[in-house]
């Protein structure tokens, strides 16, 4: 069990309750009481069930399945604790789902990523702790500490744990390719790169021509997040058109929407493995998905933060 200047407390959203339990059972505490309500007219209600005054609080909640429900949620839920006289609030979000609106790529458009800070600062979040954020200057977009952790020591100890031997790793576009670098490096593979084109806001997109050789080799994707898994089913196709033995894929976050799993099971990929930083997705998982957690990271990422430790370890490696 791991040992804490004071007691913690650890709150779980109505978005992330299982990752939350799991969490705190590293910790080796009881998650925090507390209550949220939705009324008939879409309001919503949240109630803090704990005495916080005084206290250093952490609270577990992703923004998806409904993202700006969830969202709402979290901004009421900061508000009740500070408002309860939390000393601090440190928001854990595993998944932000409005970090794709990162930057003012098109006339007349929000950037929804920086409305989305300015809004958690503004209801009293002092430190927001997350994964794999789909932009890393995003982080930038706050003024408050951001944590952005990553979930590849995890994913690719689930690879490794799958014994594929001759992989070649595959970023499915290049703004990718850094982090798909990193992947490379970890698992001693080379890289290849997909030109990918995305036209307009349809979530879909084509890809035109792949960097690298894949002939010969088991290829394994990887990216940060997939919602229908398009991009994915298509890299694929195109790598065993290129000659590669097999594919596999790894991404962060499976959010999945509509026929994300049909397109998974038509495809030629083989395994896909994702964390559990998104648990409500409104779809069944295919067999071919497989699930590994990141409460272990986020569990270590809260004690050090609790006892005013380095985060840096968290990092080794990567």
């Amino acid at each position: 069990m791991m040992a804490y200047d004071d007691e913690l407390l650890v709150f779980g959203g109505s978005a992330s309750p299982v990752l939350t339990e799991s969490i705190c059972r590293h910790l080796g505490i009881k998650a925090g009481r507390g209550e949220v309500l939705q009324f008939s007219d879409g309001n919503l209600f949240v109630k803090v069930g704990e005495n916080v005054r005084g206290r250093h609080v952490y609270l577990v909640q992703s923004t998806v399945f409904p993202a700006n429900d969830h969202f709402m949620e979290l901004l009421f839920w900061i508000d009740a604790l500070k408002r309860a006289s939390a000393a601090s609030v440190t928001v854990i979000m595993p998944y932000f789902s409005y970090a794709k609106g990162d930057k003012k790529d098109e006339p007349r458009v929000s950037i929804r990523a920086r409305v989305c800070a300015q809004s958690m600062e503004a209801a009293g979040a002092d430190r927001v702790v997350t994964l794999d954020l789909h932009a890393p200057q995003i982080q930038g977009f706050f003024q408050v500490p951001v944590d952005d952790l990553y979930g590849l020591p995890v994913l690719v100890t689930a690879i490794r744990d799958e014994g594929v031997k001759d992989l070649v790793v595959v970023s499915p576009d290049a703004g990718f390719a850094k982090k798909a670098r990193l992947f490379a490096r970890a698992l001693d593979a080379p890289l290849a790169i997909a030109d990918k084109e995305r036209v307009d806001h349809s979530e879909a997109a084509r890809v035109i021509d792949l960097i690298g050789d894949v002939s010969g080799r088991h290829a394994l994707i990887v990216d940060d997040f997939t919602i229908t898994a398009g991009t994915l089913a298509e890299v694929a196709e195109c790598l065993m058109e290129r000659g590669a033995r097999s594919v596999r894929a790894a991404v962060s976050h499976g959010v999945f929407t509509g026929k994300a799993m049909h397109r998974l099971d038509d495809s030629p990929i083989e395994t896909l493995w994702i964390t559990d930083t998104v648990e409500n997705q409104p779809v069944e998982f295919s067999a071919k998905v497989r699930v590994a957690s990141v409460a272990p990271l986020f569990a270590e990422a809260i004690a050090r933060i609790h006892n005013r430790e380095s985060l840096s370890v968290l990092f080794d490696g990567v």
